[in-house]
C-alpha cells in the first residue's frame, strides 16, 4: 500500500511532555522522582510481606501481592522515560521502544483491569457464599484464576499487532509523555477505522466487561450485607473498602479515557488523565491498602520497632 502523498515513515517518535521550559520540566523531574520511589517501595514492601508473612497466605493477600507486582512494573514502563525526557529535554525515543512502551502498558493497564475483577469476586464469595468460600477459593482454584486472567491479559495485548500493524509516518510528534496506543494510532500512515474498531472491542473486553462484573459483585454484596446485624456489616463494609477506593480510582480515569466522548476533550486532557492512572495510581494503590489493613499495618510498625530496637 503506497503512503499518503507528502507522508513519510518515521524512525522515531518525538514526545512533546508537558512543557518546553526547562525550570518547570526540572521541577517536574523531581516531583515524578519521588512519587517512582515511593511507588517502589510501597509495593516492594506489599510483595516482600505477603510473600514472607504466612498468616498472610489467603487468597484477598494473593491477589493483591498480584496488584503490587503489576503496579511496580506498570509504573517502570512509564517514570524512567518521561525522568529521562524531564531532565534532556529532548523527547526523542525509537519506534521499537514506542512499540514496546505500547503494548506493555496494554498488557500490565488490562491485567489490573481483570485483577480488580477477580478480587471484586473473591469479596462477593466471602460475604455472600461464606460457608462454600474454602471450596470456591481453594489455592489451586485461585492460581488457576490468577493465570487466566494473566493469559487473557496477554492474548489482549497481543491483538493489537495481529489485527492493526501501523506504520507511523511523519511528523512524528506526540502531545503526551508516553507512547499511548489511543496518540500513537493518530500517527498511522493508513486509516485508523480498523483501528477504532479494535480499540474499541480491547476496551471492551478489558474495561466495561470487568467493570460491569465489578458492579454486579458489589451490588450483591450490598444485598448480602443489609441482612446481616450492625457489627458484622461494618465489618464487611471494612473488607471491601479498599477495593472499592481503588476501583473507583483506576476504572474511573481509564473510562473517561478510553471509552468518553475524546473530540470533546482538550489535546492535553488525555495527558494528564495518563498521569493519574499511570503514575499517581500505582503509587496510591499499596498505601490505600496498607492503611485499611490492619495486618500489614500491624506487620509495618513491628518491623519498624525491631529496627529502631537494634539501632539503639
Amino acid at each position: 500500500m503506497d503512503l499518503p502523498i507528502n507522508r513519510t515513515l518515521a524512525t522515531e517518535v518525538i514526545l512533546l511532555g508537558f512543557s518546553k521550559n526547562s525550570k518547570i520540566n526540572l521541577a517536574l523531574f523531581f516531583y515524578f522522582l519521588v512519587i517512582y520511589l515511593v511507588t517502589l517501595f510501597g509495593n516492594g514492601f506489599m510483595v516482600f510481606v505477603i510473600i514472607f508473612s504466612s498468616h498472610l497466605h489467603t487468597p484477598m493477600y494473593f491477589f493483591l501481592c498480584n496488584l503490587a507486582f503489576i503496579d511496580f512494573f506498570y509504573s517502570s514502563t512509564t517514570v524512567p522515560k518521561l525522568l529521562v525526557d524531564l531532565w534532556s529535554s529532548s523527547g526523542r525515543t525509537s519506534i521499537i521502544v514506542c512499540g514496546i512502551q505500547v503494548h506493555v502498558g496494554l498488557f500490565l493497564g488490562g491485567t489490573e483491569c481483570l485483577l480488580l475483577a477477580l478480587m471484586a469476586y473473591d469479596r462477593y464469595a466471602a460475604i455472600c457464599k461464606p460457608l462454600y468460600y474454602p471450596v470456591l477459593m481453594r489455592w489451586s482454584m485461585c492460581h488457576r484464576l490468577v493465570a487466566l486472567v494473566w493469559v487473557c491479559s496477554f492474548m489482549n495485548s497481543a491483538l493489537p499487532s495481529l489485527l492493526m500493524p501501523m506504520r507511523i509516518c511523519n511528523p512524528n510528534q506526540l502531545n503526551h509523555f508516553v507512547c499511548e496506543v489511543l496518540v500513537v494510532i493518530k500517527m498511522s500512515c493508513d486509516s485508523t477505522a480498523k483501528n477504532d474498531l479494535v480499540i474499541l472491542f480491547l476496551s471492551l473486553f478489558s474495561l466495561f466487561f470487568p467493570f460491569v462484573f465489578i458492579l454486579v459483585s458489589y451490588a450483591c454484596i450490598l444485598q448480602s450485607v443489609l441482612k446481616i446485624q450492625s457489627v458484622g456489616r461494618s465489618k464487611a463494609f471494612s473488607t471491601c473498602s479498599s477495593h472499592v477506593i481503588v476501583v473507583t480510582m483506576f476504572y474511573g480515569t481509564a473510562l473517561i479515557m478510553y471509552c468518553g466522548p475524546s473530540s470533546k476533550y482538550s489535546p492535553n486532557f488525555g495527558k494528564y488523565i495518563s498521569v493519574f492512572y499511570a503514575i499517581i495510581i500505582p503509587m496510591l494503590n499499596p498505601l490505600i491498602y496498607s492503611l485499611k489493613n490492619k495486618e500489614v499495618t500491624k506487620i509495618f510498625l513491628a518491623k519498624n520497632k525491631f529496627s529502631l530496637h537494634h539501632q539503639n
